[in-house]
């Protein structure tokens, strides 16, 4: 009797909308990868999905779709989507002081476990969007006086702010909700009669437009 219980399909508008709409985005975009529909048609579709908040709305994206995304597709998501993590595990501490410069840390380059900013009359830029994290948690420790800095968090890394900011624009745009597992980026500090930008490099739709483009190329059918 259990059992049977068990086994019968919930109602489509008593499951979770956000998993309803991650599901039928992935159909959309492993037809999309297979030339099944166009591009147009795609992004079309794909602004649908994420717009509306009718499960039943955004599953009729996808009646007339016969592929299915398999386990392949799944593996090459989530190799997409997963941070990078590095087992060489460094200690050491990056400290970035500018005076009247700028300082940058971009592309595939090792995270530490804590990182010091000081900045007067100067700025520093931090992209996380391809960098290899070596711990789970990380700090990141500002002092901006008159300078401008800007934090770029990939949409699978969560973030703690913590910051005092005097005659100052601190934005937040960031608002990650990642998985336990993934790394967390605390930011705390003092910003002074200067700027502070936390923000995900891409839209929601630049990523997944991103990961179909490049599954499309993958399949050799661009």
């Amino acid at each position: 009797m259990y059992e049977k219980e068990y086994l019968v399909d919930v109602k489509l508008e008593d499951r979770p909308i956000e998993q309803v709409r991650e599901e039928t985005i992935d159909q959309l975009i492993y037809n999309y990868s297979h030339m099944v529909i166009s591009a147009e048609a795609f992004e079309h579709r794909l602004d649908q999905a994420m717009q509306s908040n009718d499960a039943h709305e955004i599953v009729a994206l996808v009646e007339d779709l016969q592929l299915k995304a398999d386990t392949k597709y799944q593996s090459e998501k989530e190799y997409q989507f997963t941070p990078n993590y590095s087992h060489q595990v460094s200690d050491e501490d990056v400290n970035l002081r500018s005076i009247l410069g700028s300082n940058e840390r971009s592309g595939q380059w090792l995270v530490p476990k804590e990182i010091n900013v000081f900045d007067i009359l100067a700025s520093t830029k931090l992209d996380f969007t391809d960098a290899i994290f070596q711990h789970q948690h990380v700090t990141i420790n500002i002092f901006c006086l008159m300078g401008s800095d800007k934090i770029l968090i990939p949409e699978n890394v969560n973030v703690v702010t913590n910051i005092f900011d005097v005659m100052s624009s601190v934005e937040n745009k960031s608002a990650s909700m990642a998985n336990r597992q993934a790394p967390t980026i605390t930011i705390k500090g003092k910003v002074i009669m200067g700027s502070l930008v936390m923000k995900v490099k891409r839209t929601t739709k630049e990523k997944w437009m991103g990961f179909a483009d490049s599954l499309k190329a993958l399949l050799g059918t661009k």
